[in-house]
């Protein structure tokens, strides 16, 4: 006799209707003819988790021997083996073939953990145990007066037979449509909130106004992506082999209508590159194995995924025109197949043959599965999978809102699509000056920003603005949340007539299913939902991209017969999966793997080179809704109950960190990348001890800077001694590292800058710390939190928070040369800006330590500056010496002979007044008895420098400059 072990959380409710108000449904009818495939997930035999949260360098050593990955990592092949032999003592027939081709039907594997399995009405109960059921049932539909809807349910939990549940099987998954998302459509009276009439959110509705542009303008124009011009152009001998791309398109794949092979697939894609000024063929590889079809009212394929395979393929053939696509339809309808979406993910996770590095998704499965259910510890595993097989895997967010379509009153977020091992992007609209100035909503801004208004200007330039606004121009002008609600008394619609229950703005907020990933902890997020509850969980989005409103992509239509305009986030989605390939191609030239799992990367980059991402604050995402009420959406009686997410400075739950800046990012992420593989090893500014303090790494000497609000007390205590910090208020336009990464770009408008030169630091000061000595701040008599220290100390600066504006940031005064694979004998990249009147004149050299000694000599000693002129490094061209670019000019220039680990310190000196000054305090001018800082960290390699003596105006913008140690490598692309 069988002995069954039940499955804790395996309802019907637990599948795809977590956070459900509703009861379970009830009564109804048993099927009495069905075929079901189900997957059956085992444990793995070793958990990677620590593997995978070491940092991305010790990831890539460990996941270059593929074969120990998987025999590591993979189910224990005697269990699979019992339960592949137990499987056929019960009669339950498998898909399992040892050996198999990746490309087939489904992945069975001990690799994967998966085995999948057929079960009708005799084997169903065999299998679950003799409560379990399949029942069929009509329920009202959601609104009063329309009729039933169908209802296919089983009761209470599942189980499974012993001798399934001894050996490791633990996650299920059903190849099905029938088991939909089940909300409350009868839920108890609430009074809701009012919405305002109008627009729900600025900047998404330009109409006739709106820019409709091709994919690769986009990308190139308004993301900045590092491969343009001839890089780019596939017809040009200098184009970029960019890698292979995997693209996930349930059901459909590659299918036309009345072209269910896709035989006619190749000649549609090229006519539309052709439409947009590409000439070259595409490589697309269809896989799929069960079939595929173009959807049709009758098809088994439960939704219609032709649109959103058109728009992904529009997207990343436009803008990666040398990639190969490769289409995965996942199970299509072969054998009782429905093409669900795990299937598509499946496939393209698990093919060896194609090897995607990059996979991109804008396709969800049963949204809304329990934590702890093997529902959800099937889908975990899956991304788990792709993480251990090196592939960066992008996901949309979602286009549902804050409420994700789904009517519980709350806000809500998908547990099975928002993997930590995955990118989730979110949506934006990107309005030019001539959209901004059709769009009602942006007239006040539009007005401010032509009339020079500074507080406008300062946020529309960290959302990404470059140029002077000029009245109805085509330049950027301002990035917003993408969201197209509109309300018209109690209607609730868009210019399509959609609303709340259907795709409009970009989901976003917190899944709760989920603790914060390490990443987010690290950067000092605790992402909470906006409801009453305040549940704690993983922040989504991570990134964004223009996903419609007043920018649409010129795509192919859902046939492929003709271009058409669309949005949403999955737009979005394989842009930003373009960019990572084209990153991708980078690294290779560099000589480093590919990226694969890295959003940790990502949140660094956002904190040691924040300019990397265009900071979007403006716009909300809110959608939360009850059935029933007096609101009418998508013909359906809604109660909007307003919880949703707003944009904010910084990292918040609509936008994440931001949209991407493309060379920017790229070379951050190199700079990372490299210093990890090949720096790991040097002493990190601070490190923790244990404890939740801190200590110096090294013997250094630390700038210390401090921002504040308002005039404040700041003592830095560093092993015994005490540095008074102490602060006035800082302008309230003081650059910030954001600032003066972006003025390095050479097409960033001088005249924007000199809008805010001038703006006053806090303090700088300065302290010599022993190595081991312990390190900490006080502000006003309280403690401060080295909140994202992890991630920036390496790159030789921490910074310590008080509160919002008020924290310390203490810096390095040398630039470690984290070199390219560790190579010496290299050219370095040295970038400019400056923002004064006098001629400048730069010198870096070599010191022997993080004090900057030379030979003995401590700066401000005697002789020391004749040391460091006999150190300095030769300028390509010519010199020891970088003149400066000018007033309002970048710069670029390159010195040579720079060695791994070499140590590097800079003197400026104002030609126009003759004096010099040091990174040092100690070797500067002394006013009231106290030598003068004149530098200011502004994150990775990057500082400003103070021109005049005595301090000038200390709004340390005079010039910046930046030392860029991997860009030479490989092609230097990036230089």
């Amino acid at each position: 006799m069988t002995t069954y072990v039940e499955l804790a959380n395996s309802s019907f409710l637990d599948y795809a209707s977590w956070r459900t108000n509703a009861d379970a449904p009830s009564g109804g009818t048993p099927l009495s003819t069905f075929s079901i495939n189900v997957a059956l997930v085992l444990d793995r035999a070793n958990d990677p988790t620590d593997l995978l949260a070491s940092n991305w360098a010790t990831r890539q050593a460990a996941l270059a021997d593929q074969a120990t990955t998987w025999s590591t990592y993979g189910a224990d092949p005697v269990a699979y083996d019992n339960v592949v032999n137990h499987l056929a003592t019960l009669g339950i027939p498998t898909f399992y073939t040892p050996g198999a081709p990746a490309d087939g039907q489904y992945v069975s594997s001990p690799e994967s953990r998966t085995i999948w399995i057929t079960l009708d009405e005799h084997n169903f109960t065999t299998l679950f145990g003799p409560g379990a059921t399949l029942m069929t049932v009509d329920v009202p539909a959601p609104s009063p007066g329309t009729g039933t809807v169908t209802v296919r349910y089983w009761n209470g939990n599942l189980s499974l037979p012993s001798e399934l549940a001894d050996n490791g099987v633990t996650g299920l998954w059903f190849d099905s449509g029938d088991f939909g998302q089940y909300p409350d459509y009868d839920p108890p009276p609430t009074t809701g909130v009012t919405l305002p009439q109008g627009w729900q959110s600025p900047g998404n509705s330009a109409g006739s106004a709106s820019v409709d542009a091709n994919p690769q303008s986009i990308a190139q124009d308004y993301y900045n992506f590092p491969l343009t011009g001839s890089l780019w152009d596939p017809t040009s001998p200098d184009a970029v082999m960019t890698g292979t791309i995997g693209l996930v398109e349930p059901g459909v794949g590659t299918a036309l209508p009345g072209d269910p092979t896709g035989s006619g697939f190749q000649a549609a894609i090229d006519a539309y590159r052709t439409s947009i000024g590409i000439s070259t063929s595409a490589n697309v590889i269809s896989v799929a194995g069960g079939g595929q079809e173009y959807p049709t009212p009758s098809s088994p394929i439960a939704f219609n995924p032709a649109g959103e395979r058109s728009l992904d393929v529009g997207v990343v053939t436009a803008i990666n025109p040398q990639s190969t696509l490769v289409v995965y339809a996942g199970s299509g309808t072969a054998n009782g197949a429905h093409g669900n979406g795990f299937t598509a993910y499946q496939s393209a996770f698990w093919d060896t043959i194609n090897n995607p590095a990059v996979i991109t998704s804008s396709f969800n499965y049963a949204s809304l599965s329990a934590p702890g259910s093997p529902f959800l510890i099937a889908s975990n595993g899956l991304y788990v999978d792709a993480a251990l097989r090196n592939i960066s895997v992008f996901n949309d967010a979602g286009d549902g809102g804050s409420g994700e379509t789904f009517g519980n009153g709350l806000p809500n977020a998908s547990s099975t699509h928002n993997s930590p091992y995955a990118v989730i992007v979110g949506g934006t609209s990107i309005s030019t000056g001539s959209a901004a100035q059709g769009d009602s909503t942006l007239s006040d801004l539009v007005a401010d920003a032509n009339a020079g208004d500074l507080p406008t200007l300062w946020q529309l330039i960290a959302g990404g603005l470059a140029q002077m606004p000029a009245a109805g121009d085509a330049n950027r002008l301002v990035e917003t949340v993408w969201n197209r609600y509109y309300v018209d008394g109690t209607a609730i619609a868009n210019p399509r007539g959609t609303g709340y229950i259907h795709n409009n703005t970009g989901a976003s907020g917190v899944d709760t299913s989920q603790p914060a990933p390490a990443y987010q902890v690290d950067y000092g997020l605790a992402p909470i939902t906006s409801d009453p509850t305040h549940q704690p969980g993983r922040g989504i989005p991570d990134v964004s991209a223009n996903a419609g409103g007043n920018m649409l992509y010129v795509v192919p239509n859902a046939e492929m017969t003709a271009n058409q305009n669309d949005d949403g986030t999955s737009a979005a989605t394989p842009l930003w999966a373009t960019l990572a390939s084209q990153i991708n191609a980078i690294f290779t030239d560099q000589g480093l793997p590919n990226l694969g799992y890295m959003n940790d990367l990502l949140y660094t980059a956002g904190v040691i080179a924040p300019a990397s991402f265009s900071d979007i604050s403006i716009g909300n995402s809110t959608s939360s809704f009850l059935y029933g009420g007096s609101y009418t959406s998508d013909g359906v009686d809604i109660t909007p109950t307003g919880y949703g997410y707003s944009a904010g400075m910084g990292y918040d739950l609509v936008t994440g960190l931001g949209t991407p800046n493309g060379v920017l990012l790229a070379r951050a992420l190199t700079g990372i990348a490299h210093s990890q593989v090949y720096f790991g090893g040097l002493p990190d500014l601070i490190d923790s001890n244990g404890a939740g303090g801190w200590t110096s790494g090294t013997a250094q000497t630390l700038l210390l800077q401090t921002s504040a609000t308002a005039s404040a007390t700041v003592a830095v205590h560093t092993g015994s001694d005490t540095t008074d910090a102490s602060s006035t208020a800082h302008g309230p336009y003081a650059w910030t590292s954001q600032l003066a990464q972006q003025s390095l770009q050479s097409d960033f408008d001088g005249d924007l800058l000199a809008l805010f030169d001038g703006q006053g630091q806090g303090n700088l000061a300065q302290a010599i710390v022993a190595n081991g000595d312990t390190v900490s701040v006080t502000f006003n008599g309280g403690g401060t939190v080295a909140a994202q220290a992890t991630l920036s100390s390496s790159s030789g600066f921490a910074d310590f928070f008080s509160d919002a504006g008020n924290s310390v940031r203490l810096a390095q005064a040398v630039a470690v040369a984290e070199t390219a694979n560790g190579a010496d004998d290299v050219n370095v990249v040295v970038r400019m800006r400056q923002v004064a009147g006098a001629d400048l004149s730069l010198m870096l050299y070599k010191v022997d330590d993080y004090n900057g000694t030379i030979g003995g000599l401590a700066p401000g000693q005697a002789g020391y500056a004749a040391a460091a002129a006999g150190r300095a490094y030769a300028v390509l061209g010519g010199g020891t010496t970088i003149a400066g670019p000018g007033d309002g000019n970048a710069g670029q220039a390159q010195i040579t002979g720079v060695d791994a680990g070499d140590l590097i310190a800079m003197q400026l000196t104002n030609v126009t007044s003759g004096d010099t000054f040091w990174a040092f305090s100690q070797a500067n001018e002394m006013v009231g008895g106290e030598h003068v800082a004149h530098l200011w960290n502004y994150g990775a390699n990057t500082w400003g420098w103070e021109d005049l003596a005595g301090g000038g105006d200390r709004d340390f913008n005079d010039l910046v400059v930046q030392l860029d140690f991997t860009s030479t490598a490989g092609h230097g692309w990036l230089v």
